[in-house]
């Protein structure tokens, strides 16, 4: 990671766990920081994320990540031995609308990466020394960001907090700086009234897409002479009305033999269907997914997973928006775009303009 210049430590605090939100807290921490992470749901990662079933782990967000810019480089190669692995199936194929191979053995124009045994375990190890160090607090939703009670030149965080993590006081207090590491909308919606940050509408203009993502297992597919159900492709892009990404879960490494597969909704179709009822997704995708891979075997497990800020369609345009005089901030893929590396670079370039 890079070398920052000392100065005075600052009391961060940073609301979202996701790969921007970790690659902004752990450089922060290791400039001399105190930071606070705080994260509604029960895991890091964000749409970096892995659902573990009795079949096996689907990536039911981010399917990998590349690997560009030499900062990511440096800090993945300073991880843990055999944390992250090339996923040699990363060629996609181009499927018509009719479910034929339109462009067969493209090669694939970088490496295609994936954490083991699931896309989680980068950033949950990444986050690792903030646990250890009693700085995260998980299942704790932010609900409003105010000027401290005893010191209106610091943020106070008002919280609701459940499950194991209840034990959070209600309120949070003492920050020199707030940094939101959540998708674009939530960010608008957190930021405090009243607040003059010159970079508010910014937030307005970006357009990020929904995502429905379908899981499905065919363990009857284990058997002597049957290696796998269906096409032999283990990943693709598709033309199909519903579908824009099928990938095997199978085919990656370090993952269960058990057939699986990730389906992952266009956004056209996803924004059209976004308060549909989980049945009626699955239904529809199930059958996309039938007509696209010619599987016709019932699933033993199907599941769907909605996605509400899932690609960006409209990015910021700049890495990472910061306001010195307030000492607020926001970071996220959508800054840049929708990949992996887009959330890290964010994250840390915030981080090193707050430090």
């Amino acid at each position: 990671m890079p070398t920052l210049v000392p100065r005075p430590s600052k009391n961060v605090a940073i609301i979202g766990a996701g790969l921007a939100g970790i690659a902004c807290a752990r450089t922060l921490a290791q400039a001399g920081h105190r930071v606070t992470l705080l994260e509604k749901s029960r895991g890091f990662g964000g749409r970096m994320a892995s659902r573990q079933t009795p079949f096996g782990g689907f990536d039911h967000g981010a399917q990998y990540f590349t690997v560009r810019d030499a900062r990511l480089r440096l800090a993945i190669d300073q991880t843990a031995s055999g944390l992250v692995k090339a996923w040699s199936a990363s060629t996609v194929r181009v499927l018509d609308t009719f479910g034929q191979v339109a462009a067969a053995g493209l090669p694939a124009r970088e490496p295609h990466w994936v954490a083991v045994p699931g896309m989680n375990a980068l950033a949950r190890h990444w986050a690792r020394p903030l646990v250890e160090a009693g700085r995260v607090h998980l299942q704790t939703r932010v609900v409003a960001i105010e000027p401290d009670a005893l010191n209106k030149r610091q943020w106070q965080l008002r919280t609701d907090s459940t499950g194991s993590e209840r034990d959070v006081p209600g309120v949070l207090a003492g920050f020199d700086a707030v940094l939101l590491a959540i998708p674009s909308p939530q960010a608008a919606d957190l930021l405090p009234s009243g607040s003059r940050v010159a970079w508010r509408d910014a937030l307005d203009a970006v357009r990020v897409a929904p995502c429905w993502t379908l899981m499905l297992a065919f363990p009857q597919a284990v058997q002597p002479g049957l290696s796998h159900l269906g096409p032999q492709w283990n990943a693709a892009r598709s033309t199909h009305h519903r579908i824009a990404w099928l990938a095997r879960e199978s085919s990656k490494p370090g993952r269960s033999p058990i057939e699986r597969w990730t389906v992952q909704a266009s956004a056209e179709w996803s924004r059209e269907h976004l308060e549909d009822d989980d049945a009626r997704v699955q239904a529809k995708l199930l059958k996309a997914f039938s007509e696209v891979t010619g599987i016709r075997a019932e699933p033993t497990h199907a599941q769907v997973h909605r996605w509400r800020f899932a690609k960006t369609m409209a990015p910021l345009g700049r890495s990472f928006l910061w306001d010195a005089s307030s000492g607020l901030g926001a970071c996220g893929d959508w800054c840049l775009g929708h990949r992996v590396e887009d959330a890290f670079v964010s994250g840390l370039e915030l981080a090193l303009a707050t430090a």
